[in-house]
């Protein structure tokens, strides 16, 4: 493995601006092993050790005044059910590991809530609407980035992979679903037509690729094996060392664009991000591996700051000037500004 990949395994340890907060109605997490120890996969077998060596820390760097540019598209991969410390460091996860030494990581990010749906809801809503379930009936009236997107007279588009057709509302099947497939839940998307065929199967991205023909906004959601819920960590960096060359040789992506790779929650109750009034956590779904891939980043940079997926929302908004969708408006949920390099 790079020493590179090392330094930055090494860093998760080390960086942070706050300590993972636990809920305190919860069991305490058991403690975590190094991200260049040995790891676990609890879902999908025994991951191969990873060699140590005595490496310098990656250097951290931030700019107090940098702020979010203006990407030109945004790509969101969400994978499943990981704890920071089963992909970063991982010999099972080569591709990834290359990823985050050549662009950006987040050493301080959280999940939202346990199951997954309230995940991708603050994903894309800034809240979980009172949602604590994996439901499938649950639909929601709140708001959400797409419909801001629309009224801002932006494109977006969500390839969900083996969905068995646009806009399906069907029940799950083997690989696909629908608590990973956030659009359908919203009412003002699910019951508009125009809208809900913007949520298509992930073979629709190759043709759009090619095409030059991409959303401002892609939304990414690989189906259970390939997102690591069912299968082990190998299989979805696989996955990942097909698709995002893909997306990183687009135009989209090389002018000014950005891919980021987040996990819906991990396997703990970490958290961060206390709101000022009364000091409520807002986020207690675990430590999740978060990567920010652009050619605006700080090649190499690790970034200490906790942040969670309300944060993820929120560099969005700010990105294009889009009111902040619930908890996205919080204090407590900073743009994840500092991985960007200054811009005019």
């Amino acid at each position: 493995m790079p020493k590179r990949i090392l330094a930055l395994a090494l860093a998760l340890v080390l960086v942070g601006c706050a300590q993972p907060v636990v809920v305190s109605q919860s069991p305490a997490p058991t403690a975590l092993p190094s991200a260049a120890q040995a790891l676990t996969d609890t879902q999908a077998g025994q991951i191969a050790p990873v060699a140590t060596a005595a490496l310098p820390p990656v250097a951290i760097t931030r700019s107090a005044t940098s702020k979010v540019p203006p990407f030109s598209h945004v790509f969101i991969i969400v994978m499943e059910n990981k704890e920071s410390n089963a992909v970063l460091g991982s010999s099972a996860a080569p591709y990834i590991n290359q990823l985050a030494g050549q662009y950006a990581y987040a050493a301080s990010y959280f999940g939202i809530l346990h199951p997954s749906l309230p995940n991708y809801l603050a994903l894309t809503g800034g809240g979980t609407f009172g949602i604590s379930s994996d439901c499938t009936t649950c639909f929601v009236a709140g708001d959400n980035i797409a419909n801001q997107l629309e009224h801002a007279g932006r494109t977006w588009k969500a390839y969900i992979e083996s969905m068995p057709e646009p806009c399906y509302s069907g029940p799950d099947t083997q690989l696909y679903a629908q608590r990973h497939n956030p659009f359908i839940y919203y009412d003002n998307v699910r019951s508009n037509p125009s809208r809900c065929q913007k949520i298509v199967p992930f073979d629709q991205l190759q043709a759009d690729l090619a095409a030059n023909n991409l959303s401002q906004y892609v939304w990414i959601t690989p189906n259970l094996c390939h997102d690591m819920h069912d299968c082990p960590v190998k299989s979805g960096d696989d996955w990942l060392r097909t698709w995002v060359p893909k997306i990183l040789n687009s135009p989209a992506w090389k002018q000014d664009g950005v891919l980021f790779i987040t996990f819906d929650e991990g396997g703990s109750t970490a958290g961060c991000c206390q709101l000022a009034a009364g000091g409520q956590q807002v986020a207690a779904g675990g430590k999740v591996d978060t990567l920010v891939i652009s050619p605006l980043v700080q090649p190499g940079f690790v970034s200490p700051v906790a942040y969670d997926h309300y944060s993820l929302l929120r560099t969005i908004e700010d990105a294009w000037g889009l009111p902040r969708l619930g908890n996205a408006a919080c204090d407590c949920s900073a743009p994840m500004a500092d991985f960007f390099r200054p811009h005019k």
